[in-house]
């Protein structure tokens, strides 16, 4: 099956879940679809993520992932200040 180049799938973040689930948010709100990655592995196994082998990833396709990595970007800025 051939993916149109449009939409394939982008990792626009790794991190711990509860993070990937409020960038999701975010991410919708803003009109970009995303989906998570690992969750369950990154719920069961926090200890590992961040950016571990059981890390949590967020996806969009290759079409909104320059948008995507903005909204990301504002993201990780504004929680460290």
């Amino acid at each position: 099956m051939n993916a149109h180049k449009d939409t394939e799938p982008k990792l626009v973040f790794t991190g711990q879940s509860w993070e990937a689930e409020m960038l999701k948010n975010i991410l919708e709100k803003e009109g970009i679809s995303a989906y998570i990655n690992n969750e369950a592995t990154g719920n069961m196994f926090p200890f590992l993520t961040t950016p571990g082998m059981g890390a949590v990833k967020l996806i969009v396709a290759k079409e909104d992932y320059d948008r995507a990595k903005e909204v990301v970007k504002e993201f990780e800025k504004d929680r460290f200040e």
